[in-house]
């Protein structure tokens, strides 16, 4: 068939009152499809664009908790003698603040830190309402902020690296921060008690302290309906501090 014969239109109904005919040619859906708005290649990249940004998200989304944001508690303080018990255990960390060594500028720092984590902790479990779940993540960020600040008063040569990415991750992961630095002063700490004998019964004491510290977190975690575990961690904890101060001296 050629191509004449293919667009001319038929004279069957020729003179019929009413029936207009118009040719028609395959050629020219071919043409609208060529010269239109519809674009494949386009839907292609939008196509690609949003299934690597769904991809990107996933990722994000699961993401190792190290990488989160602190997801801060507000439970807790259920009665007002619980309430009353913890805000009492959070003041010996600033008696502890006011007594510790500030024989040079890291040690100044370390103290002022520890007086920040007896308002911090005061101020939180004395909250009430929207206001806790701020006033908690102050509280952990303070902790971490101690803990940095004591591992620069014992080692004042520790890496800017790592004393960077500290200061950089304080505000998103201080639990990851704290048990950071905590580590490397209880390695410290050990060391020190090998070599100076009359720090080994302040050692054995932060041991257990530490020992019992860690309990009743992981209690106060596990078990949060019931009162008085954070008083009695906010207890060893401060034993523990007031050994380190010996670390100092």
């Amino acid at each position: 068939m050629c191509h004449q014969s293919a667009v001319k239109p038929s004279k069957a109904l020729e003179g019929v009152h009413g029936v207009h005919l118009v040719s028609h040619s395959p050629f020219i859906l071919e043409e609208q499809k060529l010269h239109g708005d519809f674009h494949p290649s386009t839907c292609e990249n939008l196509s690609i664009g949003t299934s690597n940004r769904l991809t990107v998200q996933r990722v994000w989304e699961q993401r190792p908790a190290c990488l989160r944001p602190i997801r801060c508690c507000v439970n807790g303080d259920r009665t007002p003698a619980e309430r009353m018990a913890n805000v009492l255990t959070s003041l010996p960390f600033i008696a502890l603040g006011i007594q510790a060594p500030r024989r040079n500028l890291n040690c100044k720092l370390y103290a002022n830190s520890l007086i920040g984590v007896g308002i911090a902790s005061s101020m939180y479990h004395a909250s009430r309402g929207n206001l806790r779940k701020y006033l908690r993540w102050a509280d952990y960020t303070m902790i971490a902020t101690a803990t940095v600040c004591l591992s620069r008063a014992l080692r004042n040569e520790n890496p800017k690296l790592l004393m960077a990415a500290s200061a950089a991750l304080l505000p998103i992961q201080p639990l990851m921060v704290s048990a950071l630095h905590t580590g490397m002063m209880e390695v410290s700490f050990a060391k020190r008690a090998v070599q100076d004998p009359d720090l080994r019964m302040a050692h054995n004491v932060h041991k257990v302290s530490s020992l019992l510290g860690g309990a009743l977190f992981i209690a106060d975690d596990m078990f949060p309906e019931t009162p008085y575990l954070h008083a009695g961690w906010h207890l060893a904890a401060a034993i523990g501090v007031s050994t380190c101060n010996k670390l100092l001296a």
